[in-house]
């Protein structure tokens, strides 16, 4: 069971570890939520998604928390949540590992969604009865119908006896049990038990099947794999690694024009804003200088030093989409560079009360190939995104307790840009940096498509200071197929080219409707004229599709086996029965082929699904133009690959136990990405 009281992740826990103190506080209480994960998904690979997904997610939205709830009953929102995006409703439940739950699971695997949901946050987390209808959003009165017809359901696939108890009294079933009836009530309802021998029956059944279930073994029994965890941790590892591999500078001149400087000099000796124009224009770096000659930033010159690093702080840009700080950081005792980035050794000690926490910065690319940063040796000019200021003027507290070192080559293909292992710097660099909010301007959205017959709609439009934002939804309308996101390409506001975010798309927390997701995609800043016609560019799509199909395995016969699958053929390459038991599957025709990869599970001999130690797979890129690149084999230019596709040739199942024989092989869907080329013309008033 979840306990009742949990430690909540302190902020000062998040401000030192990151989202390493979301992934420890996971790992204490990894059992109840497990088994909670298992009974929605029965698959060991899903399992491990929705754990990841969840501690990413409570790590951006913890700042919203409030201890108006419980941290668990919270956590098990988000949960839940996430829960549902994965799960199809065609899967079954999860058989437990002990044979002696086996017929209850079949019971509750006959409920429908909303019963199943009811009963396992009620009787298999010990959540209370308000508690699982606030994470279920349903009203307690609700919760109760379905707490009643779901016992209903499994007491008659457990008995297959038909009770007849008086209909209007079964309503009192459930708070009666649970010793929740007022005394009016009570009475009444025990003088009638009394003289009815049918409501007798029923309730006493009834109270059988309650007593069972608020058993907690039914969820606790599930094992939690070993490595469940450090595969977390791992997949967390290999994302920072993939976005060191990917930085690549965006190349910029930065020009001070002699004879421009002296006419704006001598024009501010007459007119009295010397000062002013003259620091907007002589600003070394160019992407500050741009904010402060449009009026939308403000120049600083804090300073502090720590063992020999000196972080200067030299200006501010805050709008309703982040709040940029400019800096430079000198290494006064060697040759080194350094960075500083959100969260890690970075925080602003007073964010929770001057800055909007439903939002998550951008990632600002270091940019060794800006001029300034090629003149010297120990120093690195750069920029660092927090969130946006709640308020229009705040101070911010800004605390560094570490910076990391950028490690800079040429490979004769441009300055590529990585991080020394453990070239991390430590010290306490504090500031307290004026900054005013710049206003932005929103533009209501109501247009909107479809896209292999899923509705999309665009929202909103957000042009601020520092980026452009759009808002979209994408409607969840068929059981079957869905899609998880779009990617957009650069943005057209007035035949005019604004950049895309590569890595600036991300999920709302806030969303508008039940039925509808809402995305951001993030582009440059649009600066000057009248937004007036927009061109929306729609690249590629990554779908979700539900297809089941179960092949059995013969552990006798010869291999390779094959079979045919979404128009594929899939080979069964190896079953070796062992500690652990492996089963290899594979598909190397990557050409015109349906899926890149495959959500899939193993059955044993005892029709349970048996506990995966892991999932090894092997892949190739597929560029748009359909070249094929083996990761493996070659160095791959990821920056210049053109809308790649991740094609899983080879899929290595791990099975924990001794001599586990695998039965039958269950595939539940596909997913895959399909190119779109859609474009959306828009005409604002």
């Amino acid at each position: 069971m979840i306990p009742a009281k949990m430690d909540a992740i302190t902020i000062t826990a998040v401000q030192e570890k990151g989202i390493d103190s979301v992934v420890d506080w996971f790992e204490l209480h990894k059992q109840p939520f497990y088994a909670l994960g298992w009974f929605y998904l029965r698959n060991q690979q899903q399992t491990e998604e929705l754990f990841y997904r969840s501690i990413m997610k409570v790590h951006k939205e913890l700042p919203r928390y409030r201890n108006d709830t419980s941290f668990p009953l919270w956590v098990a929102s988000i949960f839940i949540d996430i829960c549902r995006e994965l799960s199809d409703d065609e899967v079954t439940l999860a058989s437990d590992e002990d044979a002696s739950h086996h017929d209850l699971f079949n019971a509750l695997d006959q409920l429908k969604d909303a019963e199943k949901e009811a009963m396992a946050l009620t009787y298999g987390t010990g959540f209370s009865q308000e508690e699982a209808a606030h994470i279920l959003r349903v009203s307690v009165d609700k919760l109760k119908e379905l707490l009643f017809s779901g016992t209903q359901s499994v007491r008659k696939q457990l008995y297959e006896t038909t009770f007849n108890g008086c209909k209007e009294y079964q309503k009192n079933y459930i708070d009666y049990l649970e010793k929740r009836m007022e005394r009016p009530e009570k009475i009444e309802f025990e003088i009638h038990l009394y003289e009815c021998r049918e409501c007798q029956e029923d309730l006493a059944a009834f109270q059988d099947v309650t007593l069972m279930l608020h058993h907690a073994e039914w969820m606790n029994d599930l094992t939690v794999p070993e490595n469940l965890i450090a595969n977390i941790k791992e997949r967390f590892a290999k994302k920072v690694q993939q976005r060191q591999q990917r930085f690549k500078k965006l190349k910029k001149v930065a020009l001070v024009f002699a004879s421009v400087c002296a006419i704006v000099i001598g024009i501010s000796f007459f007119t009295g804003v010397f000062a002013n124009v003259y620091y907007t224009w002589t600003e070394e770096d160019e992407q500050l200088r741009t904010f402060l000659q449009r009026n939308l930033g403000q120049r600083v010159n804090l300073e502090a030093e720590s063992d020999g690093v000196k972080i200067k702080i030299k200006g501010v840009v805050a709008d309703d989409a982040q709040t940029l700080v400019f800096y430079e950081i000198e290494d006064t005792k060697g040759d080194n560079k350094y960075l500083m980035s959100y969260e890690d050794g970075l925080y602003v000690e007073n964010e929770y009360q001057i800055m909007r926490n439903e939002t998550y910065p951008r990632y600002s690319f270091p940019d060794l190939d800006a001029e300034i940063n090629k003149r010297d040796k120990n120093v690195f000019y750069g920029k660092v995104s927090l969130k946006p200021l709640e308020e229009d003027e705040a101070v911010i507290k800004l605390k560094i307790t570490q910076v990391q070192e950028l490690v800079a080559g040429n490979n004769g293909a441009g300055m590529e840009v990585g991080f020394r292992a453990n070239g991390y710097k430590s010290g306490e660099w504090k500031f307290e940096i004026p900054a005013t909010k710049q206003p932005s301007t929103e533009i209501a959205l109501t247009e909107q498509t479809v896209i292999e017959g899923i509705p999309i709609r665009l929202e909103k439009l957000t042009i601020a200071p520092t980026a452009t934002i759009l808002q979209y939804g994408i409607r969840e309308v068929q059981l079957n197929k869905r899609i998880d996101f779009l990617n957009l390409g650069d943005l057209e506001v007035n035949g005019k080219k604004v950049k895309v975010d590569e890595y600036g798309s991300v999920f709302s927390h806030t969303q508008q409707d039940m039925d509808w997701r809402t995305y951001q995609t993030q582009f440059d800043s649009f600066f000057g004229e009248k937004p007036e016609e927009l061109k929306i560019h729609f690249e590629t799509a990554y779908f979700t599709f539900a297809d089941h199909k179960s092949v059995e395995l013969d552990v006798d016969q010869p291999l390779p086996q094959t079979f045919e699958y979404a128009g594929s053929t899939i080979s069964i390459d190896e079953i070796e029965v062992g500690q652990p038991t492996r089963v290899v599957i594979s598909n190397h025709e990557v050409a015109d082929r349906a899926f890149e990869a495959l959500h899939l599970n193993i059955v044993d001999e005892n029709e349970h699904e048996p506990i995966s130690t892991g999932m090894q797979q092997e892949s190739v890129l597929v560029d748009k133009n359909g070249v094929i690149y083996d990761p493996y084999s070659d160095p791959v230019d990821y920056e210049k690959l053109e809308q790649p596709r991740h094609f899983v040739t080879v899929q290595t199942i791990m099975i924990d136990g001794v001599n586990v024989v695998p039965k039958r092989l269950d595939i539940y869907g596909y997913n895959s990405m399909r190119y779109l080329g859609d474009v959306m013309k828009i005409t604002l008033k």
